[in-house]
Order: structure tokens, then C-alpha cells, then sequence
């Protein structure tokens, strides 16, 4: 379990690992699995020696309970890089319509019908995720919807590390005591801080790059020696 958890999370995760092994189990919860045994461990690696995967995830609206998953889109971190060929944009085909959601995120049903289901679309998330620490713009939110998704497909949740670009952006301003108005949070507006394309709003795959070019721009401002630690 990553360090960065407290001591009765990290023994919550050890017991819910032990119970899940001791009972029956669709083979894809192993997946899961092997994603926990192989997630990050140590906060004091230097930050380019750890790969990051990060994700962006487009929905039918914002209350978890009553949304679902639209598109996943996500790109790799390697080496203080972002290879464009780790680029990947997901289509899932939702249970319900998209609704009113459609003008934001210009996901049509007739698109949709051809997307994954949600499980395996979430298996080929894992499967990128297996050994990355994640990335979001807001993590809370993100990580919600994928740990509703995991419980509904494995009955498990996703125990990952997480940087969240937002927070960084929001300890950062703190402590150069700038006012966090309206939208100053907001992606596009951090990105515009640091000189960045904003790219382009309500898509996945561009949000999940753009995500990656402020995250590189935030290490590159705290300047020095980065550990993983310094951006959990």
C-alpha cells in the first residue's frame, strides 16, 4: 500500500486483499490484484524514474450516483515525457442516454452505441494503470466514478496512488497567497498560467493531455529534487 495512506487505510486495504483472495472471483478482479501488488511504493523515488498514466474521464453529469462513464481517455508519462503513441480515448456505450449531457461533451448516442461496455473498458484502464500512478485535474471526482465502476464490475475498489494536478495548482497558489476566485482551478486556466495550450474542453483524451503538459509544467516550477512523495 502506498505510503502516502494512513495507517487505517493501509490496513483496511491489506484485510479487503486478504478477503477477496478467500473468495470466489471473476478472473478479472485479478487484475485488480496484480495492479495493488504492483502499484508504486516508495515516496522518495525521483519523480522521473516513475511513470505516470494520466486520465481524464468524460460523463453524464456530475452526481456519481445518478451518471455514468462516457469516454476514458488517457496518455503515459515516461522519463519527464509524454509519447504520444501511449495516446488512448475510449468510447463506452452508457446503460441510459446521454441526455442534456450531450451539449457538453458532444457525445452523441449514435456514438456511443458503438463504444465498449463499461468493464472493459475499465480492464484496458487497468491494464495501462498496472505499476503508473494515476493522474487527474480533480482527482475526487474522477476517482469516484472509476471506483463505482470497479465495485459494480469486481466488487472491489481501486486502491491506487493519485497526483492530482488540481490540488498542486491549489497548494502552489496558497502559498503564494493568490485568492482562488472562480474558475481559477478550473484546467484551462491553470494550463494558461503556465503558457499552455488549454485544449479542448469536454474531451477526454485532450483533457488527459493537457493534464500531462501542466503536470510536467508544475515539477518543472518546484525546480530541485522532485520525489513522488513531493506530488501525492
Amino acid at each position: 500500500m502506498p505510503r502516502g495512506f494512513s495507517l487505517e487505510v493501509r490496513r483496511a486495504y491489506w484485510e479487503l486483499l486478504r478477503k477477496s483472495r478467500n473468495r470466489p472471483q471473476e478472473q478479472r478482479a485479478e487484475l485488480l490484484h496484480d495492479i495493488w501488488r504492483k502499484s508504486p511504493l516508495k515516496s522518495r523515488t525521483p519523480w522521473r524514474e516513475q511513470e505516470f498514466l494520466v486520465v481524464d474521464a468524460e460523463t453524464s453529469g456530475l452526481q456519481v450516483k445518478d451518471s455514468e462513464l462516457l469516454s476514458l481517455g488517457w496518455v503515459v508519462i515516461r522519463d519527464g515525457r509524454v509519447p504520444l503513441q501511449s495516446a488512448r480515448h475510449i468510447l463506452i456505450r452508457p446503460e441510459k442516454g446521454v441526455g442534456e449531457s450531450a451539449t457538453v461533451h458532444q457525445l452523441r448516442d449514435c456514438e456511443l452505441e458503438e463504444g465498449m461496455t463499461e468493464a472493459e473498458a475499465l480492464l484496458e484502464l487497468l491494464q495501462a494503470a498496472c505499476g503508473r500512478v494515476l493522474v487527474f485535474h480533480h482527482a475526487p471526482l474522477d476517482m469516484a466514478f472509476l471506483n463505482r465502476a470497479c465495485w459494480r464490475s469486481f466488487r472491489l475498489p481501486l486502491l491506487m496512488p493519485v497526483v492530482d494536478t488540481m490540488a498542486i495548482e491549489k497548494r502552489t497558489l496558497e502559498h503564494k497567497h493568490v485568492p482562488l476566485v472562480r474558475n481559477t482551478l478550473r484546467l484551462s486556466t491553470c494550463c494558461s498560467r503556465y503558457g499552455l495550450p488549454p485544449g479542448t474542453v469536454h474531451n477526454a483524451l485532450s483533457d488527459a493531455l493537457a493534464t500531462a503538459q501542466l503536470l510536467l509544467a508544475q515539477v518543472a516550477h518546484k525546480g530541485g529534487d522532485v520525489r513522488l512523495g513531493d506530488l501525492l
